[in-house]
């Protein structure tokens, strides 16, 4: 655990690239196969299931280190994250000593407790608090309450795993997608030198776009691109290998049993074919766009009252698997002439949808100006945009720039009011950086987004300081401010949505820029939102 705690640390403390890498690296080379196997599966964010709350946590802090509640709390203000302010309360560990291995404490600590009663959760905990030093015990609060998180991603840890094993980056993605177990085993299989072996439903590493912020003109020639509409729905690959029919998510979820249609449709499809594509919602000739995708994502059973309201087709735009052979490197106007040979109807929106599995239509425009007409178009067919991708390009793995870029219609904006904040985490734990902002009912302002980024480093200081002259409650982590702060806030989508207290949900909201010259009153209003989820709905 020692070796792990210090990994997060080390990770924790930069933003370098090469400094991640080295410290993934050398974590993967000194570590026991099962420790580094437990490792692989929190970095990549198969998460622990929360085994006590944070509210318990707090409590039995305040009886060990012998402080008031109040006063932890007053503490956790300061600190701004729980982990380690719980850490630094308590006092040094009395068999530190002893050392304990990540999969070992995870096994026997983490994933039990969450079976046990009160009281024997609590006896647990606080022995274990006294057998981790106060860096070990940072990392091990946040496995207890599921909230792991360090500023590594998944390509990052396959370069570290690739460097330990000598293989290229790309070799070590593929091995990493849709790990079924993280064990000894598997992880020396993982650091083989040879392929172990190609499992039947294993997905590729996705390839993924760049936001487009320049002209496209500045791309060269139009005849080098293919454009394709980008769809509102879920990045998913669909295999057919054998009497293999699976469909993986891009967040390497198994979501056969969410969409069950699309997969019973892959026995259509040539052997040995792995498809890259959208899952989309689409009914009464229109898409319902990806909250109503969301609604049946990571579902185990879908009643077939579900199945008749959100009806899901799998619009297919690249081919990386042919005849069981990996085509990947080939280009792709190659790939695409294949995907075409498998003879599946083109989508077209709006129109009736009679089918499954379809072909991912090319956009056409002769030049860049089309283009750029077809793209302003894009909200009235319920897409996001265009998806430009260079005919020669193979299918890398990550988000390289250069080959793929998203062009996406310019954000939806509306002006709203801060809320609630909340602290962030690592290097930002200590100032409030998750906002809650609102927007005009009926004299009052109801939550409508929250949001994450969007403001300089400066800003983000500055609003700190005035959340905390401003609060009026405090919620556990969360504080209540006075309606002082408005923000202009930009999002992709809009759309209904019965989970969220205003009745609607934004999609990828962020900060577009602090409003100084305007009063909260000023700001939206809900049926500002209303409206433009009724102005995005294509005529029927």
């Amino acid at each position: 655990m020692r070796r792990f705690a210090e990994l997060f640390h080390r990770l924790d403390s930069t933003t370098r690239t090469a400094e991640k890498v080295a410290a993934l690296t050398d974590y993967f080379r000194e570590t026991p196969a099962e420790d580094a196997a437990a490792a692989v599966a929190v970095l990549l964010g198969h998460r622990t299931r929360r085994s006590v709350t944070t509210g318990e946590l707090r409590a039995w802090a305040a009886e060990a280190s012998g402080i008031p509640a109040w006063l932890v709390e007053e503490c956790h203000a300061v600190v701004g994250d729980l982990a380690e302010t719980i850490a630094l309360l308590l006092p040094d560990a009395t068999r530190a000593g002893e050392p304990i291995g990540l999969a070992t404490l995870i096994a026997t600590t983490v994933e039990p407790l969450a079976r046990l009663g009160p009281e024997e959760k609590r006896q647990a905990v606080l022995e274990t608090w006294g057998r981790l030093r106060r860096e070990e015990r940072i990392v091990w609060h946040k496995l207890l309450t599921g909230g792991f998180r360090v500023g590594v991603a998944r390509t990052l840890v396959a370069r570290g795993l690739a460097e330990v094993a000598g293989v290229d980056a790309a070799t070590m993605s593929h091995r990493l997608m849709g790990m079924a177990s993280f064990t000894a085993e598997t992880y020396r299989a993982l650091l083989a030198a040879e392929d172990p072996g190609e499992s039947p439903t294993r997905p590729y590493p996705f390839f993924l776009a760049s936001p487009l912020e320049d002209d496209p003109a500045s791309l060269g020639c139009r005849g080098a691109w293919i454009a394709e509409w980008k769809w509102d729905g879920m990045r998913a690959q669909l295999i057919r290998r054998g009497e293999t029919r699976v469909l993986w998510t891009r967040g390497e979820e198994l979501a056969s049993d969410a969409f069950p249609e699309i997969v019973e449709a892959a026995e259509s499809l040539p052997d040995g074919c792995v498809l890259d594509g959208e899952v989309l919602a689409a009914a009464g000739g229109r898409l319902l766009g990806f909250q109503a995708v969301s609604r049946r994502a990571g579902r185990r059973r879908v009643t077939p009252k579900l199945l008749a309201e959100i009806p899901c087709v799998f619009a297919i735009y690249d081919l990386l698997e042919y005849d069981h052979a990996d085509i990947r490197g080939e280009p792709l106007e190659h790939r695409r002439r294949l995907l075409e040979g498998i003879g599946l109807p083109e989508f077209r929106v709006p129109a009736a949808v009679e089918g499954t599995l379809f072909l991912s239509p090319q956009v056409a425009g002769e030049d860049w100006e089309q283009l750029a007409a077809a793209r302003d178009g894009s909200r009235d067919l319920g897409v996001e945009g265009l998806m430009l991708k260079r005919r020669s390009s193979p299918y890398r793995v990550g988000r390289p720039r250069g080959d793929w870029w998203k062009w996406k219609v310019d954000p939806l904006e509306i002006d709203a009011v801060l809320l609630y904040a909340q602290a962030g985490h690592g290097r930002r734990a200590a100032l409030h950086t998750d906002y809650t902002l609102g927007v005009w009912h009926d004299g009052s302002l109801v939550p409508a987004a929250k949001a994450y980024s969007g403001l300089s480093d400066a800003e983000i200081a500055e609003v700190d300081r005035i959340i905390r002259r401003t609060t009026l409650q405090r919620h556990g982590p969360v504080r209540v401010v006075e309606p002082t702060l408005v923000f202009q806030l930009a999002f992709d989508a809009v759309a209904p949505s019965k989970r969220h207290k205003s009745g609607v949900a934004v999609r990828f909201p962020r900060i577009a820029r602090w409003r100084r010259d305007k009063r909260p009153d000023e700001a939206g209003r809900l049926d500002d939102l209303r409206a433009m989820i009724a102005a995005s709905e294509p005529d029927r």
